[in-house]
Parts: C-alpha cells; sequence; structure tokens
C-alpha cells in the first residue's frame, strides 16, 4: 500500500463531513452558506490528519478565505520530519447551486497525491474530454467533436444518434453544441457538475460515452485522478479568462500553457486516490439526516490498485 492509500479513511472522513454541513443547508437557497459549512467541516477533518499536506490546486487563493486557499498547508504534521507529504485537489463542495436548490448532483470531492505529482494551478478553467477504457486509445482533445463522434461510433459500432454526450450548460459551449448536434448525436446537459459527468462517461454502466467542454481546473485535475484509477481517458487544457490569471499559471505551472495534458500529467503518480460522497441525490446517493444519526454515502477509487469501493457509512446525528 501506498502512503496516500494508507491515509484513504481520512480522505473519507474529510468528504464525508463537508457532505455532511451542507447538507444541512440542502434547498435553503443560499450556495455560499452551504460551500462555507462543506469548507470549514474539511478543514477541521484535516487538522486531524497525520500529515504534512497542502492544496494543490482548489477553489481560490489566499484572499478568496474561507476557502480551502491554493497552497494552503493542511493536516496535523505539517513541516513535521518524516511527515507523509500530499498534495490535494479539492472542491468540498461541488455544485453549490444545486445544494442550495436540492438538486441532483451535489457532492463532496478530492484527490490526493505525493507532493509535487498533482498539477498546481490557479484557480481557472480547462477545456477536457473524458471517456471510458473502450475509448482510451481513440479519442483527443486535439481532434475536435465530430472527429471523436466518429471515433466512438467505429470503437462502439453505433449511429451517430447513439452517442451519448454530456456537457456543461453554458454559452461558452455555443459552437461545441452546434457542431455536436450537427453529427445527430445526443447532447446531454448538466447545469453544474462534470466530475460527476467525467465519472459517468468512464464506467461502463454510466449513462453518458463521453464528457466535453470547458469547466474548472481543479474539477480537471481531480476526474483526471479518478479516471485514472478507471483506466479511462481524460484530457484537458488550460483556458484563461484574464491576463492576470495567465500571468499566475506561467508563474506556477513554468510550462507551456497551451500544452495538451493527459490524465498522467495532472496526475503524475499511482499512489493516488480519488474520494467523494454525496450531498444531493445523484451520481451518489445524498446524505440521509434521521433523527439520531446521519448516514453517507461515498466512494473511494483507489488509483495504484484500480479499485472502487463504494460505503455506506452512519454517523451520530
Amino acid at each position: 500500500m501506498g502512503i496516500t492509500t494508507d491515509l484513504s479513511q481520512h480522505f473519507i472522513e474529510a468528504v464525508d463531513q463537508a457532505a455532511i454541513a451542507s447538507a444541512a443547508w440542502r434547498g435553503k437557497g443560499d450556495k455560499n452558506a452551504a460551500d462555507d459549512a462543506a469548507v470549514e467541516a474539511m478543514r477541521r477533518t484535516f487538522d486531524q490528519v497525520p500529515f504534512d499536506g497542502r492544496v494543490a490546486i482548489g477553489e481560490g487563493e489566499r484572499d478568496d478565505a474561507p476557502m480551502l486557499f491554493i497552497g494552503e498547508e493542511l493536516g496535523s504534521m505539517v513541516g513535521m520530519a518524516g511527515a507523509p507529504k500530499i498534495d490535494i485537489a479539492v472542491d468540498p463542495l461541488e455544485c453549490t447551486n444545486n445544494c442550495a436548490d436540492n438538486q441532483p448532483n451535489s457532492i463532496a470531492v478530492l484527490a490526493a497525491a505525493p507532493r509535487g505529482t498533482l498539477l498546481h494551478a490557479p484557480d481557472c478553467y480547462m477545456d477536457k474530454i473524458a471517456a471510458g477504457p473502450l475509448l482510451a486509445d481513440h479519442l483527443s482533445l486535439e481532434g475536435g467533436a465530430s472527429y471523436n463522434i466518429e471515433q466512438a461510433m467505429h470503437v462502439l459500432d453505433c449511429q451517430a444518434e447513439d452517442v451519448r454526450i454530456v456537457a456543461l450548460d453554458r454559452e461558452r459551449h455555443a459552437s461545441l453544441f452546434k457542431e455536436i448536434r450537427q453529427t445527430g448525436a445526443q447532447l446531454h446537459l448538466l447545469g453544474d457538475g462534470d466530475v460527476s459527468g467525467a465519472i459517468w462517461a468512464a464506467k461502463d454502466d454510466g449513462p453518458f460515452d463521453m464528457l466535453m467542454g470547458i469547466g474548472a481546473a481543479p474539477e480537471g485535475v481531480i476526474s483526471a485522478t479518478a479516471l485514472r484509477g478507471l483506466n479511462g481517458i481524460f484530457e484537458g487544457r488550460l483556458v484563461f479568462r484574464s491576463a492576470e490569471e495567465e500571468a499566475r499559471a506561467q508563474r506556477m505551472v513554468d510550462d507551456d500553457l497551451t500544452r495538451l495534458w493527459k490524465a498522467s500529467d495532472l496526475c503524475q503518480s499511482e499512489d493516488a486516490i480519488f474520494a467523494a460522497s454525496g450531498v444531493c441525490d445523484g451520481y451518489l446517493p445524498g446524505v440521509k439526516i434521521e433523527a439520531d444519526h446521519v448516514v453517507t454515502f461515498n466512494e473511494l477509487i483507489d488509483v495504484s490498485a484500480k479499485t472502487v469501493q463504494r460505503n455506506e457509512r452512519r454517523h451520530p446525528a
């Protein structure tokens, strides 16, 4: 077992506690309160974890507190000799709007790997493509939507109308949507939650064949880690909303900012895990709050072992 695997139950506890805290805000229309609750619950949990942790990529910079900011140190052994040094890619509450409206697919989610093996970049955007093992050697972000749909038709031995594409419902995707629809492929839109979309696309029993489009970069790193464990394909390219954001990326990434990042570039270590806990029903069941206890439903993907473990856990109310 690797260092990250040894700590996996702590990471499960972190996403579970974030899910429980944000679930208290389901349907109350206050996405910021739900996000703040998830952040603080995850931070409190990390404070007890025996590791020297760092947020490699997350929801914001130091000035955006109370978010778990990029570069924030985590754990009970920060700076201690011999402590396992771990990087975290994190979204304490993915789909804050969905939680506020009690809509599907809100999750607490993270990826963890040894220090320096997860992309350390600003909270920018990323153009993405994701799919499962059958399509892993046949798709590329470089190819464009039409090319990738043709590849899927060939590999899956189906017609265009049988190919299922999922993407975030955003105005920035207008030309992508037009191209997909011109091929005749199915287009399914998500309001939020492209981590769920990527994992659904990567699983044999999922409702989609591919995820396409631009979403947040932290979720890209998290998805890439999960898909390494699922033997799927994930590719991404950073997208910047301002010159200042691009300049920060240049300092942090120290690489060609137009680079096509494969899953093994975004998560460079096999000693990595993905952990998620459901807040609202969707890809994972949501938190169930009973009179004297709370039940969480989480998923752990071990990249090295290539295993997927689902857990139902009971916590005191």
